[in-house]
């Protein structure tokens, strides 16, 4: 990745702390996965064209669970690391991890390892089953805690400069844990990355590459799937923007190059019209980018879509909206906050659930998004 590449990711990366601590005092909360359609993608009734879809899609993952791929693998340490930050890092015990960051990453990866038994704590963005009951080690608005986090006696701390403030970080790095700071680039293409960084770390850099090859290739089964239902002619495959929205803070962004949307549109097919405008990084939405963008779909976080009380609200708190196909068809595709950006083990399923809601119309006995 180029170093102007870096900066775009990391930028954004800073940008969505600052409107996650500024706007998510509410818990993101889970859909109710045991209901999520399970068809096939090739065997999907395709009725109406996916830019001509009307009304709000919730996609979800029929099996949130995270599935190890070693049961009890046994970290080789001490081990010492040049982490992303340049710093040397030596790691001796693994026994008492704590993954942390803004998307729940790097605990999901942990998880995948076949560690998660030795996670003592998690963020506010890890919920997956099986973490329900670990304490958390940041607030409601993402702020990392010193003295929480020493009482845990963690014996390796992993995370990538999503969470503050960094003189937290630095406190916890003189106290003598092994700090290791993992990349903070969030796409498709780098899930490989942070699996080999956080193994190697933990001294199981053999179980990080099958963990990889695994990822791998169930990606490449579901984006092979996802192939099979994106229309041929690019003029009728819709056109997506990811809109950041809280309402309730008055924090409307549109994620753009950079920030982890774009891998997930250009994944599920969709054309990325931030792309188009020259949207990079995370900025405040404006009326004329939106409408230079003419999105045929937004794209949103479940509890972004309930900050502002759906897409009646959406239209008011937006009035440029209504003059895009997005607004006019009231379209709109969400997925749970904890899941859509956390790229990792369950990124083959989150872009399958995503196109799945995309491609095909909300059920007519659905509750609309009023």
């Amino acid at each position: 990745m180029s170093p102007r590449g870096n900066r775009v990711r990391a930028a954004a990366l800073l940008t969505l702390c600052t409107l996650l601590l500024a706007g998510c005092s509410a818990t993101a909360t889970t859909g109710n996965e045991g209901d999520c359609p399970t068809t096939p993608l090739s065997e999907l009734k395709l009725d109406t064209p996916a830019n001509q879809i009307t009304g709000v899609s919730a996609a979800c993952l029929s099996n949130p669970a995270i599935e190890p791929i070693a049961t009890d693998p046994k970290p080789v340490l001490p081990v010492t690391v040049t982490d992303d930050a340049g710093t040397e890092v030596t790691v001796k015990d693994a026994s008492r991890i704590l993954a942390i960051d803004i998307s729940g990453t790097l605990a999901a990866t942990v998880w995948g390892l076949g560690l998660g038994k030795n996670l003592i704590g998690r963020d506010a963005a890890t919920k997956f089953p099986g973490t329900e009951k670990l304490p958390l080690a940041t607030g409601s608005s993402h702020t990392l805690n010193a003295e929480a986090i020493l009482a845990m006696a963690p014996t390796v701390i992993l995370t990538d400069g999503s969470l503050g403030p960094k003189a937290v970080r630095e406190q916890l790095a003189d106290s003598g844990i092994p700090v290791v700071k993992i990349t903070q680039d969030r796409t498709i293409a780098n899930t490989g990355d942070i699996v080999r960084e956080v193994s190697t770390a933990l001294g199981v850099a053999d179980t990080g590459t099958k963990l990889t090859e695994r990822i791998d290739a169930e990606l490449k089964t579901s984006l092979a799937d996802i192939q099979k239902i994106v229309p041929a002619d690019e003029t009728k495959r819709p056109r997506v923007i990811f809109l950041y929205a809280r309402g309730g803070a008055g924090i409307y962004y549109l994620f753009g190059e950079g920030s982890g949307a774009d891998s997930l549109i250009d994944a599920i097919g969709g054309v990325d019209v931030a792309k188009e405008i020259g949207w990079n990084g995370m900025k405040p939405m404006t009326a004329e980018a939106l409408m230079n963008a003419k999105p045929d779909v937004l794209l949103m976080m479940t509890d972004g879509l309930k900050s502002v009380n759906g897409v009646d609200g959406l239209l008011e708190q937006i009035p440029a909206l209504a003059s895009t196909p997005a607004g006019e068809h009231r379209r709109v595709v969400t997925m749970d906050d904890t899941e859509i950006l956390g790229f990792g083990p369950r990124t083959p399923a989150v872009v399958e659930s995503l196109a799945r809601a995309l491609y095909t119309a909300p059920e007519p006995s659905a509750t609309p998004a009023k």
